[in-house]
Protein backbone atom coordinates (compact mmCIF):
# COMPACT_ATOMS: atom_id res chain seq x y z
CA UNK A 1 0.00 0.00 0.00
CA UNK A 2 1.38 3.26 -0.76
CA UNK A 3 2.62 5.36 1.79
CA UNK A 4 4.57 8.17 -0.17
CA UNK A 5 4.78 11.64 0.18
CA UNK A 6 5.63 14.91 -1.85
CA UNK A 7 8.47 15.83 0.32
CA UNK A 8 11.94 15.84 -1.08
CA UNK A 9 10.04 16.68 -4.75
CA UNK A 10 12.45 18.68 -7.02
CA UNK A 11 11.64 22.06 -8.39
CA UNK A 12 8.58 22.64 -11.13
CA UNK A 13 11.05 23.02 -13.90
CA UNK A 14 13.02 20.09 -13.04
CA UNK A 15 10.35 17.36 -12.11
CA UNK A 16 7.86 18.99 -14.97
CA UNK A 17 10.70 18.16 -18.18
CA UNK A 18 10.38 14.12 -17.84
CA UNK A 19 6.51 14.62 -17.93
CA UNK A 20 6.52 16.85 -21.10
CA UNK A 21 8.77 13.92 -22.48
CA UNK A 22 5.96 11.30 -21.44
CA UNK A 23 3.65 10.80 -24.81
CA UNK A 24 1.27 8.68 -23.18
CA UNK A 25 1.07 10.71 -20.03
CA UNK A 26 0.49 13.63 -22.28
CA UNK A 27 -2.28 11.83 -24.18
CA UNK A 28 -3.93 10.41 -21.21
CA UNK A 29 -4.18 14.41 -19.98
CA UNK A 30 -5.49 15.74 -23.00
CA UNK A 31 -7.98 13.52 -23.41
CA UNK A 32 -9.34 13.16 -19.71
CA UNK A 33 -9.25 17.46 -19.48
CA UNK A 34 -10.54 17.82 -22.57
CA UNK A 35 -13.81 15.79 -21.87
CA UNK A 36 -14.22 17.20 -18.43
CA UNK A 37 -13.77 20.86 -19.94
CA UNK A 38 -16.21 20.07 -22.54
CA UNK A 39 -18.56 18.66 -20.13
CA UNK A 40 -18.64 21.29 -17.52
CA UNK A 41 -19.06 24.26 -20.01
CA UNK A 42 -22.30 22.88 -20.83
CA UNK A 43 -23.45 22.29 -17.63
CA UNK A 44 -22.53 25.59 -16.58
CA UNK A 45 -24.26 26.74 -19.72
CA UNK A 46 -27.44 25.72 -18.72
CA UNK A 47 -28.12 28.27 -15.89
CA UNK A 48 -28.98 32.14 -16.55
CA UNK A 49 -27.69 33.29 -13.60
CA UNK A 50 -24.44 31.62 -13.16
CA UNK A 51 -22.51 34.91 -12.67
CA UNK A 52 -24.24 36.10 -9.83
CA UNK A 53 -24.39 32.37 -8.29
CA UNK A 54 -20.39 32.71 -8.60
CA UNK A 55 -20.29 36.35 -6.93
CA UNK A 56 -22.65 35.08 -4.07
CA UNK A 57 -19.81 32.18 -3.52
CA UNK A 58 -16.90 34.33 -3.60
CA UNK A 59 -18.77 36.99 -1.23
CA UNK A 60 -20.04 33.87 1.47
CA UNK A 61 -16.20 33.14 1.58
CA UNK A 62 -14.72 36.66 1.98
CA UNK A 63 -17.02 37.32 4.59
CA UNK A 64 -16.52 33.99 6.18
CA UNK A 65 -12.55 34.89 6.03
CA UNK A 66 -13.11 37.56 7.57
CA UNK A 67 -14.72 36.49 10.80
CA UNK A 68 -13.29 33.21 10.98
CA UNK A 69 -12.68 33.37 14.41
CA UNK A 70 -16.06 33.60 15.09
CA UNK A 71 -17.41 31.06 12.75
CA UNK A 72 -14.91 28.24 14.04
CA UNK A 73 -15.80 28.60 17.55
CA UNK A 74 -19.11 27.91 16.83
CA UNK A 75 -18.32 25.07 15.06
CA UNK A 76 -16.79 24.07 17.98
CA UNK A 77 -19.53 24.76 20.38
CA UNK A 78 -22.01 22.46 17.76
CA UNK A 79 -20.20 19.86 17.23
CA UNK A 80 -19.37 19.48 21.20
CA UNK A 81 -23.36 19.92 21.73
CA UNK A 82 -23.77 17.07 18.90
CA UNK A 83 -21.67 15.10 21.26
CA UNK A 84 -18.37 15.26 18.79
CA UNK A 85 -15.20 15.78 19.93
CA UNK A 86 -13.37 18.81 18.45
CA UNK A 87 -8.95 18.79 18.55
CA UNK A 88 -7.35 21.79 16.87
CA UNK A 89 -3.76 20.99 14.81
CA UNK A 90 -1.55 23.93 14.38
CA UNK A 91 0.77 21.99 11.63
CA UNK A 92 0.36 18.35 9.65
CA UNK A 93 2.91 16.51 12.46
CA UNK A 94 0.22 17.80 15.29
CA UNK A 95 -2.71 16.71 13.05
CA UNK A 96 -1.38 13.24 12.51
CA UNK A 97 -0.06 12.59 16.10
CA UNK A 98 -3.35 13.03 16.71
CA UNK A 99 -5.26 10.80 14.58
CA UNK A 100 -2.58 8.04 15.26
CA UNK A 101 -3.42 8.19 18.98
CA UNK A 102 -7.37 8.64 18.22
CA UNK A 103 -7.45 5.32 16.08
CA UNK A 104 -4.65 3.86 18.53
CA UNK A 105 -7.22 3.98 21.60
CA UNK A 106 -9.45 2.06 19.70
CA UNK A 107 -7.44 -0.80 19.62
CA UNK A 108 -8.02 -1.18 15.84
CA UNK A 109 -5.08 -1.69 13.38
CA UNK A 110 -7.34 -0.73 10.37
CA UNK A 111 -9.14 2.32 9.23
CA UNK A 112 -11.35 3.27 5.78
CA UNK A 113 -10.81 6.50 3.99
CA UNK A 114 -12.69 8.79 2.31
CA UNK A 115 -10.96 10.76 -0.53
CA UNK A 116 -9.45 13.69 1.34
CA UNK A 117 -7.34 16.44 -0.43
CA UNK A 118 -6.33 17.54 3.59
CA UNK A 119 -5.10 13.71 4.57
CA UNK A 120 -2.69 13.84 1.54
CA UNK A 121 -1.39 17.44 2.37
CA UNK A 122 -0.62 16.41 5.60
CA UNK A 123 1.12 12.89 4.46
CA UNK A 124 -1.52 11.23 7.24
CA UNK A 125 -1.62 8.10 5.43
CA UNK A 126 2.47 7.52 5.44
CA UNK A 127 2.23 8.48 9.48
CA UNK A 128 -0.79 5.99 10.30
CA UNK A 129 1.40 3.17 8.36
CA UNK A 130 4.48 4.31 10.28
CA UNK A 131 2.44 3.27 13.49
CA UNK A 132 1.25 -0.13 12.35
CA UNK A 133 -1.61 1.02 11.11
CA UNK A 134 -3.25 -0.16 7.70
CA UNK A 135 -4.79 2.93 5.97
CA UNK A 136 -7.39 1.48 2.83
CA UNK A 137 -8.71 4.29 -0.22
CA UNK A 138 -12.20 3.47 -0.33
CA UNK A 139 -12.37 6.16 -3.35
CA UNK A 140 -12.12 4.28 -6.59
CA UNK A 141 -9.35 6.56 -8.31
CA UNK A 142 -6.93 6.53 -4.84
CA UNK A 143 -7.54 2.85 -4.50
CA UNK A 144 -5.81 2.75 -8.03
CA UNK A 145 -3.12 5.43 -6.89
CA UNK A 146 -2.64 3.53 -3.33
CA UNK A 147 -2.24 0.12 -5.36
CA UNK A 148 0.03 1.63 -7.49
CA UNK A 149 2.29 3.02 -4.88
CA UNK A 150 1.51 5.93 -6.60
CA UNK A 151 0.46 9.77 -6.08
CA UNK A 152 -2.38 11.32 -6.42
CA UNK A 153 -2.17 14.14 -9.68
CA UNK A 154 -5.78 15.75 -9.82
CA UNK A 155 -7.90 16.95 -7.27
CA UNK A 156 -11.06 15.08 -8.76
CA UNK A 157 -9.52 12.32 -10.79
CA UNK A 158 -6.21 11.64 -8.79
CA UNK A 159 -5.66 8.61 -11.17
CA UNK A 160 -6.08 10.95 -14.91
CA UNK A 161 -2.80 9.89 -15.47
CA UNK A 162 -3.29 6.52 -15.65
CA UNK A 163 -5.02 4.88 -18.37
CA UNK A 164 -7.58 1.81 -18.59
CA UNK A 165 -4.90 -0.73 -19.20
CA UNK A 166 -2.64 0.44 -16.42
CA UNK A 167 -5.33 0.49 -14.05
CA UNK A 168 -5.88 -3.53 -15.43
CA UNK A 169 -1.87 -4.56 -14.93
CA UNK A 170 -2.09 -2.19 -11.35
CA UNK A 171 -5.49 -4.37 -10.29
CA UNK A 172 -4.06 -7.57 -11.83
CA UNK A 173 -0.92 -7.61 -9.97
CA UNK A 174 -1.32 -5.28 -6.40
CA UNK A 175 -4.91 -6.39 -5.46
CA UNK A 176 -3.93 -9.60 -4.30
CA UNK A 177 -1.08 -8.47 -1.99
CA UNK A 178 -3.53 -6.55 -0.22
CA UNK A 179 -7.16 -8.44 0.12
CA UNK A 180 -9.17 -10.12 -2.08
CA UNK A 181 -7.08 -11.09 -5.40
CA UNK A 182 -8.48 -9.41 -8.67
CA UNK A 183 -10.44 -11.66 -10.86
CA UNK A 184 -9.04 -14.14 -13.23
CA UNK A 185 -8.77 -12.28 -16.29
CA UNK A 186 -9.73 -9.25 -15.87
CA UNK A 187 -10.17 -7.00 -18.54
CA UNK A 188 -9.82 -3.09 -19.38
CA UNK A 189 -13.71 -2.78 -19.71
CA UNK A 190 -14.71 0.22 -16.63
CA UNK A 191 -17.66 -1.98 -15.59
CA UNK A 192 -15.16 -4.60 -14.86
CA UNK A 193 -12.83 -2.65 -13.09
CA UNK A 194 -15.57 -1.24 -11.12
CA UNK A 195 -16.85 -4.54 -10.17
CA UNK A 196 -13.28 -5.19 -8.99
CA UNK A 197 -12.86 -2.88 -6.88
CA UNK A 198 -16.35 -3.35 -5.48
CA UNK A 199 -15.68 -6.76 -4.50
CA UNK A 200 -11.97 -5.83 -3.26
CA UNK A 201 -13.58 -3.10 -0.59
CA UNK A 202 -17.19 -4.39 0.31
CA UNK A 203 -15.72 -6.87 3.08
CA UNK A 204 -13.19 -3.69 4.11
CA UNK A 205 -16.55 -1.29 4.58
CA UNK A 206 -18.66 -4.29 6.38
CA UNK A 207 -15.29 -5.13 9.31
CA UNK A 208 -14.11 -1.87 9.46
CA UNK A 209 -14.70 -0.03 13.30
CA UNK A 210 -12.78 3.53 12.32
CA UNK A 211 -13.54 5.59 9.55
CA UNK A 212 -11.51 8.79 8.79
CA UNK A 213 -12.65 11.31 6.39
CA UNK A 214 -12.25 15.17 5.26
CA UNK A 215 -14.73 17.63 4.51
CA UNK A 216 -15.88 19.36 1.55
CA UNK A 217 -17.66 21.92 4.14
CA UNK A 218 -18.67 22.47 7.63
CA UNK A 219 -21.76 24.46 8.89
CA UNK A 220 -21.58 26.80 11.51
CA UNK A 221 -24.87 27.14 12.87
CA UNK A 222 -25.40 23.22 12.76
CA UNK A 223 -21.71 21.49 13.59
CA UNK A 224 -22.90 19.80 10.16
CA UNK A 225 -19.94 18.05 7.96
CA UNK A 226 -20.80 17.55 4.59
CA UNK A 227 -19.23 15.24 2.06
CA UNK A 228 -19.49 15.08 -1.88
CA UNK A 229 -18.88 12.13 -3.73
CA UNK A 230 -20.12 9.52 -6.96
CA UNK A 231 -19.61 6.66 -6.24
CA UNK A 232 -21.23 6.01 -2.77
CA UNK A 233 -17.76 4.95 -0.87
CA UNK A 234 -17.95 7.92 1.27
CA UNK A 235 -21.44 7.37 2.69
CA UNK A 236 -20.56 3.63 3.50
CA UNK A 237 -17.16 5.08 5.55
CA UNK A 238 -19.06 7.68 7.06
CA UNK A 239 -21.85 5.61 8.54
CA UNK A 240 -20.61 1.99 8.84
CA UNK A 241 -17.70 2.38 11.35
CA UNK A 242 -18.36 3.09 14.65
CA UNK A 243 -15.61 5.85 15.52
CA UNK A 244 -15.23 8.76 12.51
CA UNK A 245 -12.04 11.23 12.64
CA UNK A 246 -12.69 13.80 10.17
CA UNK A 247 -9.42 16.09 8.93
CA UNK A 248 -10.87 19.53 7.94
CA UNK A 249 -9.10 22.85 6.79
CA UNK A 250 -10.08 25.55 8.79
CA UNK A 251 -11.34 27.46 5.90
CA UNK A 252 -14.06 24.79 4.86
CA UNK A 253 -16.65 26.33 7.50
CA UNK A 254 -19.26 28.02 5.62
CA UNK A 255 -21.48 30.20 8.35
CA UNK A 256 -25.25 29.16 7.45
CA UNK A 257 -27.46 26.27 5.72
CA UNK A 258 -28.43 29.12 3.24
CA UNK A 259 -25.04 29.94 2.61
CA UNK A 260 -23.99 25.94 1.74
CA UNK A 261 -27.20 25.87 -0.93
CA UNK A 262 -25.10 28.04 -3.27
CA UNK A 263 -22.10 25.83 -2.78
CA UNK A 264 -24.33 22.67 -3.70
CA UNK A 265 -24.95 24.42 -6.79
CA UNK A 266 -21.35 25.63 -8.00
CA UNK A 267 -19.19 22.75 -6.73
CA UNK A 268 -20.96 19.87 -8.79
CA UNK A 269 -21.34 21.76 -12.10
CA UNK A 270 -17.45 22.94 -11.88
CA UNK A 271 -16.43 19.61 -10.68
CA UNK A 272 -18.03 17.06 -12.31
CA UNK A 273 -20.16 18.73 -14.87
CA UNK A 274 -23.41 17.39 -12.92
CA UNK A 275 -26.43 19.06 -11.94
CA UNK A 276 -26.12 17.72 -8.27
CA UNK A 277 -23.69 15.23 -6.77
CA UNK A 278 -24.86 11.61 -6.48
CA UNK A 279 -23.84 11.32 -2.98
CA UNK A 280 -24.27 14.58 -0.61
CA UNK A 281 -23.47 13.30 3.05
CA UNK A 282 -24.14 14.96 6.14
CA UNK A 283 -23.97 14.27 9.56
CA UNK A 284 -23.74 16.14 12.80
CA UNK A 285 -22.30 14.75 15.56
CA UNK A 286 -22.65 11.05 16.88
CA UNK A 287 -25.52 8.85 16.26
CA UNK A 288 -28.15 9.09 18.71
CA UNK A 289 -29.88 6.63 20.57
CA UNK A 290 -31.40 4.02 17.99
CA UNK A 291 -30.04 4.81 15.41
CA UNK A 292 -28.41 2.33 12.64
CA UNK A 293 -26.41 4.59 11.00
CA UNK A 294 -23.38 6.94 12.15
CA UNK A 295 -20.78 6.86 14.34
CA UNK A 296 -21.13 6.35 17.70
CA UNK A 297 -17.71 8.37 18.42
CA UNK A 298 -16.91 11.67 16.44
CA UNK A 299 -14.07 13.46 16.11
CA UNK A 300 -13.42 16.64 14.23
CA UNK A 301 -9.90 18.11 13.64
CA UNK A 302 -9.43 21.48 12.48
CA UNK A 303 -6.33 22.02 10.79
CA UNK A 304 -4.64 25.35 10.29
CA UNK A 305 -1.05 24.04 8.55
CA UNK A 306 0.04 27.58 7.16
CA UNK A 307 -3.91 29.16 6.67
CA UNK A 308 -3.53 31.76 9.48
CA UNK A 309 -0.58 32.71 7.50
CA UNK A 310 -2.12 32.78 3.87
CA UNK A 311 -4.91 34.35 5.67
CA UNK A 312 -3.10 37.74 7.19
CA UNK A 313 -1.59 38.09 3.11
CA UNK A 314 -4.36 40.42 1.97
CA UNK A 315 -3.98 39.82 -1.99
CA UNK A 316 -3.57 35.87 -1.54
CA UNK A 317 -6.29 35.11 1.28
CA UNK A 318 -8.44 34.76 -1.78
CA UNK A 319 -6.72 31.28 -2.36
CA UNK A 320 -8.75 30.14 0.83
CA UNK A 321 -12.41 30.33 -0.95
CA UNK A 322 -11.22 26.96 -3.38
CA UNK A 323 -13.82 24.70 -3.23
CA UNK A 324 -11.27 21.92 -4.76
CA UNK A 325 -13.79 21.16 -7.95
CA UNK A 326 -10.30 21.13 -10.22
CA UNK A 327 -12.17 23.31 -13.03
CA UNK A 328 -8.89 25.50 -12.68
CA UNK A 329 -6.68 22.43 -13.59
CA UNK A 330 -8.87 21.20 -16.75
CA UNK A 331 -8.20 24.49 -18.18
CA UNK A 332 -4.46 24.60 -17.38
CA UNK A 333 -2.03 24.40 -20.29
CA UNK A 334 0.84 24.20 -18.35
CA UNK A 335 -1.25 21.49 -16.28
CA UNK A 336 -1.80 19.56 -19.36
CA UNK A 337 1.51 19.34 -20.18
CA UNK A 338 3.61 18.67 -17.05
CA UNK A 339 1.00 16.77 -14.81
CA UNK A 340 -0.04 16.99 -11.33
CA UNK A 341 3.24 15.29 -10.14
CA UNK A 342 5.18 18.45 -11.05
CA UNK A 343 3.79 20.79 -8.40
CA UNK A 344 4.51 18.45 -5.83
CA UNK A 345 1.85 19.26 -3.80
CA UNK A 346 -1.21 17.42 -2.79
CA UNK A 347 -2.81 20.64 -4.62
CA UNK A 348 -1.36 20.47 -8.62
CA UNK A 349 -2.19 23.30 -11.14
CA UNK A 350 -3.09 26.75 -11.02
CA UNK A 351 -4.49 26.59 -7.49
CA UNK A 352 -1.66 24.48 -6.39
CA UNK A 353 0.96 26.87 -7.42
CA UNK A 354 -1.08 29.44 -5.39
CA UNK A 355 -2.14 28.11 -2.51
CA UNK A 356 1.21 25.47 -1.77
CA UNK A 357 3.64 28.65 -1.96
CA UNK A 358 1.14 29.85 0.87
CA UNK A 359 0.74 26.65 2.91
CA UNK A 360 4.44 26.22 2.82
CA UNK A 361 6.25 29.25 2.70
CA UNK A 362 8.71 29.95 -0.41
CA UNK A 363 11.81 29.04 1.54
CA UNK A 364 12.42 25.97 -1.02
CA UNK A 365 13.54 25.85 -4.47
CA UNK A 366 10.08 23.78 -5.32
CA UNK A 367 7.66 26.16 -3.32
CA UNK A 368 9.73 29.25 -4.99
CA UNK A 369 9.15 27.78 -8.62
CA UNK A 370 5.74 27.23 -8.32
CA UNK A 371 4.37 30.87 -8.71
CA UNK A 372 6.29 30.59 -12.08
CA UNK A 373 4.51 26.93 -13.34
CA UNK A 374 1.96 29.20 -15.26
CA UNK A 375 2.09 31.23 -18.33
CA UNK A 376 -0.67 33.61 -16.78
CA UNK A 377 -3.35 33.36 -19.73
CA UNK A 378 -6.17 33.85 -17.01
CA UNK A 379 -8.42 30.30 -18.12
CA UNK A 380 -8.22 29.51 -14.37
CA UNK A 381 -9.75 32.77 -13.66
CA UNK A 382 -12.51 32.82 -16.11
CA UNK A 383 -13.68 29.12 -14.65
CA UNK A 384 -12.87 29.46 -10.67
CA UNK A 385 -16.62 28.91 -9.37
CA UNK A 386 -15.47 31.98 -6.68
CA UNK A 387 -14.04 34.18 -8.55
CA UNK A 388 -10.27 33.78 -7.36
CA UNK A 389 -7.86 35.47 -9.23
CA UNK A 390 -5.29 32.79 -9.65
CA UNK A 391 -3.11 35.36 -12.23
CA UNK A 392 -2.95 38.06 -9.92
CA UNK A 393 -1.91 36.30 -6.71
CA UNK A 394 0.74 34.06 -8.89
CA UNK A 395 2.38 37.79 -10.20
CA UNK A 396 2.06 38.75 -6.02
CA UNK A 397 4.01 35.21 -5.40
CA UNK A 398 6.95 36.15 -8.29
CA UNK A 399 7.10 39.83 -6.33
CA UNK A 400 7.47 38.18 -3.11
CA UNK A 401 10.28 35.32 -4.25
CA UNK A 402 12.05 38.41 -6.22
CA UNK A 403 12.20 40.13 -3.07
CA UNK A 404 13.11 37.50 -1.03
CA UNK A 405 13.39 39.29 2.64
CA UNK A 406 11.33 37.68 5.81
CA UNK A 407 8.36 35.80 5.13
CA UNK A 408 5.99 34.19 8.47
CA UNK A 409 6.09 30.35 7.73
CA UNK A 410 3.81 27.73 10.48
CA UNK A 411 3.86 31.63 12.72
CA UNK A 412 7.43 31.67 12.53
CA UNK A 413 9.76 34.55 10.71
CA UNK A 414 11.77 32.94 8.30
CA UNK A 415 14.82 34.12 6.16
CA UNK A 416 13.66 33.88 2.16
CA UNK A 417 16.53 34.09 -0.25
CA UNK A 418 15.73 36.53 -3.24
CA UNK A 419 15.33 34.70 -6.55
CA UNK A 420 18.83 36.21 -8.07
CA UNK A 421 18.53 34.56 -11.70
CA UNK A 422 21.05 33.00 -14.15
CA UNK A 423 24.43 35.51 -14.33
CA UNK A 424 24.10 35.86 -18.30
CA UNK A 425 20.56 37.43 -17.44
CA UNK A 426 21.72 39.37 -14.74
CA UNK A 427 24.51 40.66 -17.12
CA UNK A 428 21.75 41.30 -19.98
CA UNK A 429 19.72 42.96 -17.74
CA UNK A 430 22.22 45.09 -16.28
CA UNK A 431 23.58 45.89 -19.89
CA UNK A 432 19.57 46.91 -21.18
CA UNK A 433 19.49 49.57 -17.88
CA UNK A 434 22.58 51.29 -19.39
CA UNK A 435 21.36 51.40 -22.67
CA UNK A 436 17.96 52.76 -21.75
CA UNK A 437 20.29 54.98 -19.96
CA UNK A 438 21.69 56.23 -22.38
CA UNK A 439 19.54 57.54 -25.46
CA UNK A 440 22.60 57.43 -28.05
CA UNK A 441 23.84 54.55 -27.26
CA UNK A 442 20.60 53.13 -27.93
CA UNK A 443 20.10 54.50 -31.41
CA UNK A 444 23.03 53.46 -32.39
CA UNK A 445 22.28 49.81 -31.42
CA UNK A 446 18.96 49.84 -32.78
CA UNK A 447 20.24 50.87 -35.95
CA UNK A 448 22.60 48.09 -36.03
CA UNK A 449 21.04 45.59 -35.04
CA UNK A 450 19.10 46.44 -37.95
CA UNK A 451 21.64 46.53 -40.38
CA UNK A 452 22.62 43.31 -39.67
CA UNK A 453 19.08 41.63 -39.05
CA UNK A 454 20.07 39.18 -42.10
CA UNK A 455 22.82 37.56 -39.82
CA UNK A 456 21.30 36.65 -36.66
CA UNK A 457 20.95 33.29 -35.43
CA UNK A 458 17.52 31.88 -34.86
CA UNK A 459 19.37 30.13 -31.99
CA UNK A 460 21.30 31.51 -29.39
CA UNK A 461 24.83 30.38 -28.16
CA UNK A 462 26.12 29.21 -25.13
CA UNK A 463 24.12 30.33 -21.54
CA UNK A 464 21.22 31.41 -23.90
CA UNK A 465 20.83 27.82 -25.25
CA UNK A 466 18.29 26.63 -22.94
CA UNK A 467 15.89 29.93 -23.65
CA UNK A 468 15.97 29.15 -27.19
CA UNK A 469 15.76 25.10 -27.29
CA UNK A 470 11.63 25.61 -27.61
CA UNK A 471 11.80 29.20 -28.97
CA UNK A 472 12.80 30.83 -31.99
CA UNK A 473 14.34 34.16 -30.99
CA UNK A 474 12.12 37.46 -32.52
CA UNK A 475 13.06 38.88 -35.92
CA UNK A 476 14.31 42.28 -35.68
CA UNK A 477 12.64 44.85 -37.95
CA UNK A 478 13.99 46.65 -40.99
CA UNK A 479 13.75 50.12 -39.36
CA UNK A 480 13.27 50.82 -35.26
CA UNK A 481 10.13 52.49 -34.24
CA UNK A 482 11.60 56.06 -33.57
CA UNK A 483 13.24 55.99 -37.24
CA UNK A 484 9.71 54.97 -38.43
CA UNK A 485 7.97 57.53 -36.29
CA UNK A 486 10.76 60.03 -37.44
CA UNK A 487 10.50 59.29 -41.65
CA UNK A 488 6.93 59.16 -41.26
CA UNK A 489 6.06 62.49 -39.73
CA UNK A 490 8.62 64.41 -41.93
CA UNK A 491 7.16 62.54 -44.91
CA UNK A 492 3.67 63.63 -43.64
CA UNK A 493 2.66 65.10 -41.06
CA UNK A 494 -0.76 67.02 -41.77
CA UNK A 495 -1.62 63.77 -43.53
CA UNK A 496 -0.94 61.38 -40.29
CA UNK A 497 -2.01 64.32 -37.55
CA UNK A 498 -5.50 64.53 -39.67
CA UNK A 499 -5.39 60.63 -39.33
CA UNK A 500 -4.67 60.84 -35.88
CA UNK A 501 -7.68 62.86 -35.35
Amino acid sequence: MSGRTYLGMPAFPEAAGPATRDARLRRNLRHATGTIRAKRAGAVAELPDWAELRAAGAAVKDRTLRHLDHYLEQVEEAVTAAGGTVHWAVDADEANRIVTSLVRATGEREVVKVKSMATQEIGLNAALEEAGIRVCETDLAELIVQLGDDLPSHILVPAIHRNRGEIRDIFRERMGRWGRPAPEGLGDDPAELAEAARLHLREKFLRAKVGISGANFMVAETGTLVVVESEGNGRMCLTLPETLISVVGIEKVVPTWRDLEVFLQLLPRSSTAERMNPYTSMWTGTAGAGEADGPRDFHLVLLDNGRTDALADTVGRQALRCIRCSACLNVCPVYERAGGHAYGSAYPGPIGAILTPQLRGTTTELDASLPYASSLCGACYEVCPVAIDIPRVLVHLRERVAEGGETTVRGQRTTVRPARGHAAERAAMRAARWALDHPGALRAGQRLASRTRRLHPRRLPGPGRAWTASRDLPAVPAESFRHWWQRTRGAGSARTEGEGR
